[in-house]
């Protein structure tokens, strides 16, 4: 079976007109070895190791409860997933009425807010829910409720801003 992909370490031999493939696995193998990202990989535990996993568990939870608070309240908003802070993650996917998601994500942007937008790998659970596209906002140990402000905000704006540009 040949390669699907070449790269250094899978060639024994290079001739001017002739290669050999190294033996298996090297053969499989192309390029150098991604170390770096092992190394960042490992820093990268190491620092969650330090925070400690249940403190950004908590501190997630309580993130996900106020904005989750805050955006069933929003009018225009069709938010999407659980109500109950309980059972979701803090990722919130939101989509408005008449509002193409990558129109508001474009919005957004403009105020400094980065969300994904589109299908988000779902493209039958779009279809079943009847929408084209949403845009999702993901939040972590990292973020704080003054970033959650500006989301909450900007999402209390947009119905009224696309609601002017369509008159």
């Amino acid at each position: 079976m040949p390669p699907y992909q070449l790269g250094g370490n899978m060639i024994s031999h290079v001739g001017d007109f002739d290669s050999e493939w190294n033996e298996i696995p090297h053969k499989f193998e192309a390029g150098t070895p991604d170390i770096a990202s092992v190394i960042g990989f490992g820093a990268a535990l190491d620092y969650i190791e330090t925070l400690g996993r249940n403190r950004i568990a908590e501190y997630e939870q309580g993130l996900t409860e106020y904005v989750l608070s805050h955006l069933n309240q929003i009018p225009g908003i069709r938010l999407l997933g659980p109500r109950d802070p309980h059972h979701r993650a803090p990722i919130f996917s939101v989509a408005i009425e008449g509002v193409h998601a990558h129109d508001l994500a474009t919005f957004l942007d403009m105020r400094g807010i980065s969300v994904r937008a589109g299908h988000h790998c779902a493209h039958p659970l779009m279809t079943k829910l009847c929408l084209p596209a949403t845009c999702r906002a993901s939040f972590s140990f990292y973020n704080t409720t003054d970033e959650a402000d500006l989301l909450i905000s900007a999402l209390k704006e947009a119905p009224l801003f696309f609601a002017r540009k369509k008159k």
